[in-house]
């Protein structure tokens, strides 16, 4: 009997994970502001210091208002702090290379996530540049916050229920 029930919360449970990804899909609305940071190249430490910058400026972006117009106010207040932050990073780091940092419409190669494709173009938006900016970007968007998401979050959730009854019937 429980080999019985548990096959059939097994197979319940595969259903429910197939019928999920639908829900997985975020999409960008057409008024939000994206955000990058493109480091020199692909080699370690580069990687290692657009970490570090992503680390550093990301606490003035953990925002949850509805308006755009604070967001847009918020980076347009701070742009000469982050400034200040990432030429601390790299101070710190002794890492010697120039960077620009731009607020405004800028150009986005076409991004997919979470089998979504979105179009490139330009898109309000802060980009960071790092040396030639010629490494594998960060990307999110600032508003509305998707770029704060865990991705993890739900599935782990989902996954703990998942177990939780699983035991419960084990037990009987």
């Amino acid at each position: 009997m429980k080999k019985a029930l548990l096959l059939i919360v097994s197979i319940i449970i595969i259903i429910l994970s197939i019928s999920n990804k639908e829900n997985d899909e975020i999409i960008i609305p057409s008024s939000s502001i994206r955000f990058r940071i493109i480091p020199n190249s692909n080699e370690l430490n580069d990687l290692y210091i657009k970490e570090k910058v992503k680390e550093e400026i990301s606490t003035y972006f953990i925002n949850k208002t509805n308006n755009i117009e604070e967001v847009r106010n918020n980076i347009n207040e701070n742009i000469k702090s982050i400034d200040n932050k990432i030429n601390k990073v790299f101070v710190d780091n002794d890492y010697n290379k120039p960077y620009n940092i731009s607020f405004g419409m800028n150009y986005f190669p076409e991004k997919t996530y979470k089998g979504i494709s979105y179009q490139e173009g330009y898109y309000e938006s802060l980009v960071i540049k790092i040396g030639e900016a010629k490494g594998g970007n960060y990307w999110c968007v600032l508003f509305p916050p998707l770029c704060m998401i865990d991705d993890n979050k739900s599935e782990n959730e989902y996954k703990s229920l998942v177990s939780e009854i699983i035991k419960r019937i084990i037990k009987k």
